[in-house]
């Protein structure tokens, strides 16, 4: 059975950016072959501030929301996250998916596609990566920064330069070898 990732758009703000950089991604991880790919987009979710009466760890949820935001994170064997930077920090709606849960997330990889200003989300992302690991996700060090909008067309396209690419595939490559490493983990 192939390894599964999801390429998670973390944006949830109307006219947000992310898509357009997820849809790129999105092709470019299925192109690389090393997983079976998945587009999960977070506004789709519509999950409000956490809500559920119990602690993640017992997985007893009470909201079809939360529900089907677990059986799309269970499904994976790991995630990269399309974020923006908002204020230097990650996006509230990151904060609040990866505290939605708890299991689900635990021995998984993950890599980060962070894109913004001039340092294209790094702030974010290893902000992102410390949070991950509280739910033990091992996160990756290579990574994708953006600058935008220096890489979006006069149409709005993410138009990805080669280092951008060259950052992608690296990240893809560590991806696979994390993904399969852990796999035994999560079978135990």
């Amino acid at each position: 059975m192939p390894l599964k990732l999801n390429v998670i758009t973390v944006s949830t703000r109307p006219g947000r950016v992310g898509p357009k950089v997820a849809q790129w991604f999105h092709g470019f991880a299925a192109a690389h072959g090393g997983f079976e790919v998945e587009a999960v987009d977070l506004d789709s979710f519509r999950l409000p501030i956490f809500d559920e009466p119990k602690h993640p760890r017992f997985q007893d949820y009470a909201h079809d929301h939360t529900k089907a935001w677990s059986a799309s994170v269970a499904s994976a064997d790991a995630f990269v996250f399309v974020t923006p930077e908002y204020n230097y920090t990650p996006p509230p709606s990151f904060v609040n998916a990866v505290d939605f849960l708890f299991r689900e997330w635990a021995y998984k990889v993950a890599g980060i596609v962070s894109y913004g200003g001039p340092l294209g989300g790094a702030r974010a992302a290893q902000m992102e990566k410390l949070m991950l690991t509280s739910v033990k996700v091992m996160t990756v060090p290579e990574g994708v920064s953006i600058p935008l909008p220096t890489h979006m067309d006069k149409d709005g396209h993410f138009q990805p330069s080669p280092p951008i690419e060259a950052s992608a595939k690296a990240m893809l490559d560590e991806l696979v070898k994390w993904a399969g490493a852990l796999k035994p983990l999560r079978a135990g």
